[in-house]
This record gives C-alpha cells, structure tokens and sequence, in this order.
C-alpha cells in the first residue's frame, strides 16, 4: 500500500499525501508534535517537543515518551504511533495534552476538545487540524525506549496540509497565520514559525 494513493488519504480537505521521500522535512525545523497512539480500542494523545527525523530512506523519526504516560503504553502494546504538528490556534490544546495524564483525566481528549480522525487502513487515530501527520512503525530498540525513553519509529505514511506544505516545501510565508507550526521553549511559552530565510 503506497501512501500516495488517493484512496487511501485521510477523507478531510486541504489534506494531500506526502512522499515517503520527503516525509523528513515535516520534522525538519524542529516544531513540537503531538503523539497519538491505540491499542485494544483504547487511544490516546499527548504532546512531545524531542522529536526529530532521524534517517531517509526508509524515513524513520525518533520521539522520547516518558514511561508514566499512558500513551507511551498504548505505543508499546501496539507497536505504533503517529506524530502529527499542531498550529498556531492549538496552543492551548498543546499545553493541556502535554500537562494532564490519561491516568488522572481519563477524558482529557473529550475535555480540551481533541478530534480525531483515521486514515483508510490504518488503526492510529489521527488529530483534527494539525499541518502534518506522519504514521510510525516502532523499530524495536529495547534499551533505547527502557534507558532513554528514546523510541524509533519508521514513517509508513505522510500527510500534510496543502496550503502550507507543498511540493515537498513549507511555505509558511504565503499560508495562513494560523496554519503556523508550534516550536516550545517551557512554562507553555511557544513560538510559531516565522519568516524564511533562504541562502
């Protein structure tokens, strides 16, 4: 199954297939993501600032998820995850997911107003308008994840909205403000990205 295949794009607007060989460059400047994950009819969410790409071709990413999450263990159990890029009006929405625990607020995603979607053939939920999603296969490395929480995932498939990334490019400067990506510093201060700068 090619992600490039129409059918098998998630049914929303705005949302095109991203190839497999430009998938790295949704990760490239560095913004934070949001990691959703299922298992056995259970799924989470949660927000994440270690993320990067990590290799080409196949592309893999890595993302660091601490052990007391529970979307860490939905992760582990199924063996997958997603890692998609909130926007400038999801600040909020970043903030709650990377501070309240599954654990302690079941309803969490229903309470922040988290909404999720699915892309054809795939079980991990995706989340409602973001600028990019990227589907991982956990590349199993149990002394990363067990001394690091270092998890390396291999993108089977990508997505991202067309008005801001396109042709393998994000073109931030002629999208909307609000499809702007999240970059976190601490004490939910974020900044969104800016300007391009081309040498």
């Amino acid at each position: 199954m090619s992600n490039s295949d129409p059918q098998h794009s998630p049914r929303i607007p705005h949302i095109a297939p991203v190839p497999l060989d430009k998938a790295y460059r949704l990760l490239n400047h560095g913004p934070t993501v949001l990691v959703s994950a299922e298992h056995a009819g259970q799924h989470n969410v949660m927000a994440a600032s270690w993320a990067c790409a990590l290799d080409f071709a196949p592309p893999k990413v890595t993302v660091v998820l601490d052990k007391a999450t529970r979307t860490r263990e939905l992760v582990e159990a199924s063996g997958e995850f997603a890692l998609q890029l909130p926007t400038l009006p999801m600040a909020a929405m970043t903030v709650a997911l990377g501070t309240d625990s599954a654990k302690t607020h079941p309803h969490k995603l229903q309470q922040h107003g988290v909404e999720l979607f699915h892309a054809p053939g795939h079980a991990t939920p995706l989340v409602q308008g973001c600028a990019a999603w990227l589907l991982c296969r956990v590349i199993p490395e149990p002394h990363n994840q067990q001394t690091y929480d270092l998890f390396i995932g291999e993108v089977v498939a990508a997505w991202a909205d067309e008005r801001v990334f396109r042709h393998g490019h994000w073109e931030f400067d002629t999208a909307p403000d609000a499809l702007r990506t999240l970059h976190y510093v601490a004490g939910g201060q974020f900044y969104a990205t800016g300007a391009s700068v081309t040498v």
